[in-house]
């Protein structure tokens, strides 16, 4: 009987009939209550996802090669040279490549962490001071060449065409004026243009980022003419550039010029790309400016006008109907996102080589001449079979291919077709066209914005 009620006992005392251990709490009716903390997961904090790298490495700026000695060039007025797309693939194997990419990325080291107001008058070179002037002079020819009434159109206008012919005319005065003879004519012939090259397309009345890169070019030309020096790339691009843009959209806003190539909302930008190269440079390291500021209007109207990325979203922002930067430039809205400049400045200058000088509807309009020299067994353009650049006109046979990702292309030798880029009026038409109207303020926000 003893033996059995023991038994008992110890069966009742562990519930199952195994030991409780030691130390462990028994509940009333004999069980053992179960430890939960060894069953409740470890709660650890939440790692946050590493963005993808991404596998193109950031281009390096190539060292700026020797200037050619003047006396030895023959120069001659610069012609298209890229014909096929061979001739683009000589293009970007040739030394006049690395040439352009050493420029523009000296440039864009050249104002790292340097604000537009970094740059006093009392520092600009005399060829600084008569570059400015030549652009002051665009803006005066400008604004006498007020545009046709074309009732209400959003296309460009045709009076466009009528300041083209006046620059084109002053062009040679110009550089004969602050070059003071010291070039023979056929220098400045050929500098010249690059210039007459950087103010949109004469017939398409429209403008792109081939445009804007004629601009650098021409001061390309004048750098490797000894007229600019190294110690001018800051006031190169904090002044010259930056007066280049105030014109450009002054040209782009009375003539209603159409967007070269446009990718619509999905592009950076309709017009301009070097602002946000050189713009992100200026903002590399800079202490409160973070790239979620282009969200913010306080910051925009503040600092616009003294760093080139801002001031070039505070404009994009201006031309526009629709309200918010995720709904008119997505692109934009999306880089802003970045952890800092540095990531943007690294992606700019991925895109200027792969969205410009890689591509083929942009550079099939790139000018050669002696100072920045075609590849050897590049295409020789027909003097007698095709006219000048801004007088081109779409037309002649037609090549129809695949490219490597299965895209089908249908090109013609004077441009290409909209199978890399199509034609659509001015969005900052509309916004002008509602400005004339008084509907300023009247931006529509998108209902679930």
């Amino acid at each position: 009987m003893e033996s059995s009620a023991t038994t008992g006992r110890s069966s009742i005392g562990t519930g199952q009939g195994s030991p409780a251990a030691p130390g462990q709490p028994i509940s009333k009716a004999g069980q053992a209550i179960p430890n939960l903390r060894d069953r409740i997961p470890k709660l650890e904090p939440r790692r946050r996802k590493q963005e993808p790298s991404n596998p193109t490495p950031v281009p390096e700026t190539p060292a700026l090669p020797p200037r050619p000695n003047p006396s030895t060039l023959e120069f001659q007025t610069p012609v298209r040279r890229i014909l096929l797309r061979k001739d683009h693939e000589l293009f970007l194997a040739s030394p006049s490549y690395n040439l352009i990419l050493s420029f523009v990325f000296s440039l864009s080291e050249s104002v790292a962490d340097t604000p537009i107001s970094a740059i006093k008058d009392s520092d600009l070179s005399e060829p600084v001071k008569a570059i400015l002037r030549i652009l002051d002079e665009t803006e005066a020819l400008c604004k006498e060449s007020p545009p046709d009434d074309q009732g209400g159109s959003r296309f460009g206008n045709k009076t466009f065409r009528l300041f083209l012919d006046k620059v084109k005319q002053r062009g040679h005065q110009w550089h004969a004026a602050f070059l003071g003879g010291k070039l023979p004519d056929a220098a400045v012939t050929e500098a010249s243009a690059y210039l007459n090259q950087s103010f949109g397309n004469r017939t398409r009345i429209d403008y792109g980022s081939g445009h804007e890169l004629n601009f650098i070019m021409w001061l390309l030309c004048l750098y490797q003419l000894s007229v600019l020096e190294q110690s001018d790339f800051k006031a190169v691009v904090l002044r010259i550039f930056a007066r280049y843009l105030e014109v450009m959209r002054l040209i782009q806003m009375t003539y209603y010029l159409e967007p070269a190539g446009s990718h619509g909302v999905w592009g950076l930008d309709d017009y301009q790309f070097l602002p946000f190269l050189f713009g992100a440079s200026q903002l590399l390291h800079h202490h409160f400016i973070t790239p979620r500021a282009i969200h913010q209007e306080l910051t925009l109207e503040e600092f616009g006008h003294d760093f080139l990325y801002l001031g070039q979203v505070a404009f994009v922002n201006s031309t526009k109907t629709v309200k918010g930067l995720r709904w008119h430039s997505p692109m934009l809205d999306d880089i802003s996102s970045a952890k800092n400049w540095e990531k943007i400045e690294g992606g700019m200058r991925r895109m200027f080589v792969s969205e410009v000088l890689k591509k083929l509807p942009v550079m099939q309009h790139f000018l050669f001449g002696s100072l920045i020299p075609a590849a050897e067994g590049m295409s020789e353009q027909d003097p007698n079979a095709l006219g000048s650049e801004e007088n081109e006109e779409e037309g002649g046979e037609v090549e129809v291919y695949d490219d490597s990702d299965g895209k089908r292309h249908v090109h013609q030798p004077t441009g290409w077709g909209d199978c890399c880029g199509i034609k659509v009026p001015s969005s900052l038409a509309a916004a002008e066209e509602m400005r004339k109207r008084g509907q300023v303020e009247s931006l529509r926000r998108i209902p679930f914005d």
